[in-house]
């Protein structure tokens, strides 16, 4: 095969920004893009992990239109092929430069695609998995120059993954039967096991890997002993009267029984699991987002559609089946960039009851189960950051010091001891039993007791055995915890979980250091005073009474308008009106997130109220308050809107502007969220069809969030982020303003 990929002098020359610009009309790459795209002209194989919306696809499009021949992109959904096909033929006119090939294509479609392919009109082949197992499309594809392989929604290859697809498993043997050329898989999430099974099954272990945070760090993570759950769940919300929650529970019977409970104790509650009907569960959801109540108590397989960007806290009366789960789940929390508490209750009992789902399951599956379960035990039980612990398991290193208090393990430190000794005798204990058992084959060896599998492997007889015994077993699991966290030791994923020591760990046998140990709280003591963490995140110098007479008025002007109370003013403005208590329109103006437009249509009884209050409780408004400076636009703005109103394609307004398209999106969501309307609809009439723009229309007119990401999540990326941004803005320009 000739040599495809520029050498280092060559791609040197390649005006990557150009060719930004030229094909997708972008002035600058996004995050890593630019780095990708780079590593994977270099010929190399490229790991991509980045959130959705981050810009994945034009990691490997950008590369496609550069490379001579044809990349071929595996993609899991018909829908998203057709989408991202008819996407990339808009950038360039042209039908031919990209195609997908599936089974929803007639014999004379296929033959076109072929025909394309072998002219050389093709950059970019979308084909699903089944398609690339027939022989006759291998046999085809073995016969054209191949660029490159892209595999989007990589995770689905394993089997530690959140949404496994066995026929990706045959992807590796299928693209070496075609040509041996670089490949790029992309994935919005992945554990290091996810990654290195991915890599593995893929023969890419020599990837370069681009990976973006996981951190949240307007979350506060904290872990209860698992007593009196309910009534600590009451007291907790309590303090927090009419602020939104989720919490989550194991069973449907105990959704039921949680909500009811709280009913009764005055909380505006309601269940949501998939044994309601559908109506009833559409009907909680649509009064979670009106405000009409403040808590959702679901099951945890039935989360999803229930977020909204104002969740103060997640409360977990049971706990997630793996910490990969409970992350997503917490993730529901302060999506507006609020403080958002995360709080769980813990008690090994339910770790027992998820083990018996497994039970009747394949050998693997029940392995692969036990794993995941062991991971949310170790973070449960853990007394180190709970921040560092997350990110440790997503492959990130993150400095405790930086969590800022925000665990309750980093907010109220465990007790401390020297753990060197201690240290030691694990890893020695490790080497003794030759790097090949587990957790709880290494504790129990360590503190001496003879269980059936050490006596059948007879590690009773090893000079080590029991080296340990004046310790417990649990005390043996933090040592090992805390060592794995500070990367001593390593989980070999392959063999679920057996326990190898790092190069970090082999220095540390070398020469000893002094190790911090904390010490781990007894989960199955529950001998704890039943007093919760109050709100630690309570901003001081904020009107609290103020804020709640501000809740309630929005709430009434919503349900008078029937339009979300997001719509009129979101949270963060209602909190700034706390602090500098606006009594006219240009004082709203000041207020983040407030433009003439929103201040003139909702702000009338806002202000009414405010100034009431102040006058009545005698208020010292500040007599300096910080305005938020911003660059005057106002010739920009206007220019933009005429633009519009002359109904200019928006690619044009962007260029003329010196923008890119993302830029302008931008700038037009501020103009609209600001109070200002403006009507796209004419550019989004060539984008979408009516049908696809009433589907869209009325998500967002039923959704509990304007989020682009959860949009695209429930659409199964059938539209683009850029097409829902579109639908948003013309959703927003009507309802809001």
């Amino acid at each position: 095969m000739d040599k495809i990929f520029p050498d280092k002098s060559t791609l040197n020359e390649i005006d990557l920004k150009g060719a930004l610009r030229q094909y997708f009309g972008f002035d600058k790459f996004k995050g890593s893009q630019e780095k990708i795209i780079l590593n994977l002209l270099g010929g190399k194989n490229t790991f991509v992990i980045m959130p959705t919306g981050g810009g994945k696809s034009l990691c490997y499009q950008l590369p496609s239109f550069l490379l001579p021949g044809t990349s071929v992109i595996v993609s899991p959904l018909i829908a998203l092929m057709k989408n991202q096909v008819d996407a990339i033929r808009n950038l360039t006119n042209d039908e031919s430069v990209a195609h997908f090939m599936n089974s929803s294509l007639s014999k004379n479609e296929i033959q076109k695609v072929k025909s394309d392919i072998v002219e050389g009109k093709t950059k970019m082949l979308y084909v699903a998995p089944e398609s690339l197992t027939k022989k006759a499309n291998i046999d085809f594809l073995t016969s054209v120059n191949i660029s490159f392989f892209a595999i989007d929604e990589a995770h689905c290859i394993s089997e530690w993954g959140h949404d496994f697809r066995p026929e990706y498993r045959r992807l590796r043997q299928i693209f070496e039967a075609i040509s041996e050329v670089p490949i790029i898989a992309l994935t919005a999430t992945a554990t290091p096991k996810v990654q290195y099974d991915i890599q593995k099954n893929l023969n890419m272990l020599d990837a370069v890997v681009f990976k973006s945070s996981f951190n949240r760090d307007n979350l506060y993570y904290e872990m209860r002993p698992k007593r009196d759950v309910e009534k600590q769940i009451i007291k907790y919300i309590k303090v927090r009267m009419g602020e939104s929650g989720i919490i989550y529970c194991l069973s449907r019977k105990k959704v039921e029984e949680v909500a009811k409970l709280l009913q009764v104790n005055g909380i505006n509650a309601l269940p949501y699991h998939a044994g309601l009907e559908t109506a009833v569960r559409a009907r909680h959801q649509d009064m979670f987002l009106m405000e009409e109540a403040d808590v959702i108590v679901a099951t945890i397989a039935f989360g999803m559609g229930i977020d909204k960007p104002d969740v103060r806290y997640v409360i977990h009366h049971d706990i997630s089946k793996s910490l990969e789960s409970y992350y997503q789940e917490t993730g529901r929390a302060g999506r507006d960039g609020g403080i958002g508490d995360c709080l769980a209750f813990y008690s090994y009992k339910d770790i027992e009851k998820l083990e018996k789902f497994l039970q009747g399951k394949p050998v693997t599956e029940q392995e692969i189960g036990r794993q995941l379960l062991n991971e949310i035990v170790s973070y449960s039980e853990t007394s180190v950051c709970r921040r560092k612990f997350i990110l440790h398991y997503f492959g990130e290193t993150f400095d405790e010091n930086n969590c800022n208090e925000k665990c309750d393990n980093c907010k109220n430190p465990r007790e401390k001891m020297e753990g060197k000794e201690f240290v030691t005798m694990l890893l020695k204990a490790i080497i003794s039993l030759e790097e090949t058992q587990k957790a709880k084959h290494i504790c129990s060896f360590l503190a001496g007791l003879n269980t059936s599998d050490i006596k059948s492997y007879k590690h009773d007889l090893l000079p080590d055995f029991g080296i340990g015994k004046d310790r417990d077993e649990h005390f043996w699991n933090a040592v090992l915890r805390q060592a794995t966290v500070f990367g001593l030791l390593s989980k070999d994923i392959e063999t679920f979980g057996v326990l190898s020591i790092t190069d970090k760990g082999r220095d540390f046998l070398k020469e000893p250091k002094s190790f911090t140990l904390l010490k781990e709280h007894d989960f199955s003591n529950t001998d704890d005073d039943d007093s919760i963490v109050q709100a630690h995140s309570k901003e001081s110098v904020f009107d609290d009474e103020l804020y709640q007479l501000l809740l309630d008025l929005r709430k009434s002007i919503s349900k008078e308008r029937g339009i979300p109370p997001f719509v009129i003013f979101q949270e963060p403005s209602l909190k700034d009106m706390c602090f500098q208590y606006p009594i006219t329109k240009e004082d709203l103006t000041n207020i983040q997130g407030v433009g003439n437009g929103k201040a003139e249509r909702y702000g009338a009884p806002f202000i009414e109220l405010i100034a009431d209050y102040v006058e009545r409780n005698e208020i010292d408004r500040p007599q300096d308050i910080m305005v938020k400076s911003l660059v005057n636009k106002s010739q920009l703005k206007v220019q933009l809107i005429q633009n519009i109103d002359r109904k200019l394609p928006l690619e044009d307004i962007a260029s003329s502007q010196g923008k890119t398209f993302e830029d302008l999106l931008i700038e037009i969501e501020t103009v609209v969220s600001s109070g200002t309307r403006v009507n796209i609809n004419y550019y989004i009439n060539d984008v979408l069809d009516k049908d696809s723009q009433d589907e869209v229309y009325e998500y967002f007119n039923e959704a509990e969030t304007d989020d682009i990401i959860e949009a695209y999540n429930e659409f199964d990326g059938l539209y683009t982020e850029e097409e829902l941004r579109l639908m948003r803005i013309r959703f927003m320009s009507e309802v809001a303003n």
